[in-house]
């Protein structure tokens, strides 16, 4: 442990963070340890690239030329058109060139849930926890096409002991678990507006996940990109542990995305109202692009075409499909995607040992969003969805996005 300390005081010596082994020797030995552990996993210069950073302009301000992105409506393809994509999508499955991603690095702390999210029963009369029913439909699909279909979940250091736990407890739900591998999300530490990272307690820094665009640098560093490539695996499918009508192997999607000859594609659906709080796919200097919600403008929020629809109205769900190329286009170990700033209240322990509650936002929290990567793309294959067949989420305790609503939609779908 001595040697690790010394390495880590000469880390903040050199960056001018100090202040994160001040209480040191008041901790005792697993608490040190821990301590030591989190200062070292720091990327340093990153963080200081980012707090740098963190006033500057968004991309959607510093004025790129936008305009409206192309999509295909499943509703109109016709039964035919999509039986043809679906064969196209379970000979791929058939052939092992199919994987699926599912990012389940967070707790359920807003749902009143202890333990990872994943683990969350919303109340359905079978009890299945997220994982079951996602896990479920692999069951079912890889049955269909005669070839267990590779899944690999996304953790975070905060949920990965419980989720492997829960895993194990259930047997990994009968699927074959040489088939399900787990890797951990990178962190990133807040930093306050002076510059110092945030100390939650005496012996913790406050650290946050780095978004879902950390998926492709968290694949690259556990091994799980090489073991994708060694399978003969040539498409990918992302999507969150929170929608309960995700379709984590939904071959029609597959088939329709390998056929258009894009290197990636994603389900869409029509925004509720101008201003609903999503994310929305448009065209950025001719490159694929999503703008967050928080970046949009009344005016292109309102913007309607001759029929009276969005121009802009196709919602980011986070079903994504890539093909593994797209790991080979993201350079760098931070896989080459801009991080994002928020800015976070949160509480700390100031210079006193004292946890402070603040009454306003005080600090900086990063994260790299997954669609940032498709600007490394010419072209993306869009398939606009039913919001009521593919898109539940359960975010909130209560109302909107909450588990009663979620369970209202999967009661109602016709594709549990």
């Amino acid at each position: 442990m001595e040697k690790n300390y010394e390495k880590a005081y000469a880390l903040t010596k050199k960056y001018g963070q100090e202040h994160l082994l001040s209480f040191y020797d008041e901790l005792n030995d697993d608490v040190k340890a821990a301590l030591l552990e989190q200062i070292l996993n720091i990327d340093f210069e990153l963080s200081c690239e980012l707090y740098k950073n963190a006033g500057q302009a968004s991309d959607i301000s510093e004025g790129g030329k936008v305009e409206p992105i192309g999509y295909k409506d499943k509703a109109l393809l016709g039964e035919d058109v999509l039986k043809v994509y679906a064969e196209k999508g379970n000979a791929l499955m058939s052939d092992g060139r199919f994987a699926a991603v599912t990012m389940a690095g967070g707790q359920g702390t807003r749902l009143g849930h202890n333990g990872p999210k994943g683990t969350y029963d919303i109340g359905l009369p079978s009890h299945e926890s997220l994982f079951a029913i996602q896990c479920r439909r692999l069951k079912t699909q890889s049955e269909k096409c005669g070839k267990t279909i590779p899944w690999y979940i996304m953790t975070s250091r905060e949920n990965d002991a419980a989720t492997k736990a829960f895993f194990e407890e259930h047997d990994y739900f009968g699927y074959d678990r040489d088939y399900i591998k787990f890797f951990v999300q990178s962190m990133l530490p807040m930093i306050d507006f002076d510059g110092k990272i945030v100390l939650e307690s005496k012996g913790k820094i406050k650290e946050g996940a780095d978004g879902h665009g950390g998926l492709f640098s968290a694949m690259i560093k556990n091994g799980i990109y090489d073991d994708m490539k060694a399978k003969g695996i040539k498409w990918i499918f992302v999507g969150g542990i929170d929608n309960v009508l995700l379709k984590l192997c939904d071959p029609a999607f597959l088939g329709f995305v390998d056929e258009s000859g894009c290197g990636i594609g994603a389900k869409s659906l029509v925004k509720r109202d101008a201003r609903e709080k999503v994310g929305v796919f448009c065209l950025m200097d001719g490159k694929p692009y999503v703008i967050e919600y928080t970046e949009v403008s009344d005016e292109m929020a309102e913007a309607r075409d001759e029929n009276g629809e969005f121009l802009y109205g196709d919602a980011h769900i986070l079903c994504n499909m890539f093909n593994i190329s797209a790991f080979e286009k993201m350079t760098g170990d931070f896989g080459g995607l801009p991080y994002h700033t928020a800015i976070k209240k949160t509480n700390f322990v100031n210079g006193d040992g004292e946890i402070v509650v603040p009454d306003k936002p005080n600090a900086y929290k990063f994260e790299a969003f997954i669609f940032d990567a498709f600007k490394y793309f010419d072209s993306m294959a869009i398939l606009r969805v039913e919001r009521s067949e593919e898109f539940a989420p359960v975010k909130n305790k209560d109302g909107e996005d909450s588990p009663a609503t979620a369970r209202e939609l999967f009661m109602n779908a016709v594709d549990k």
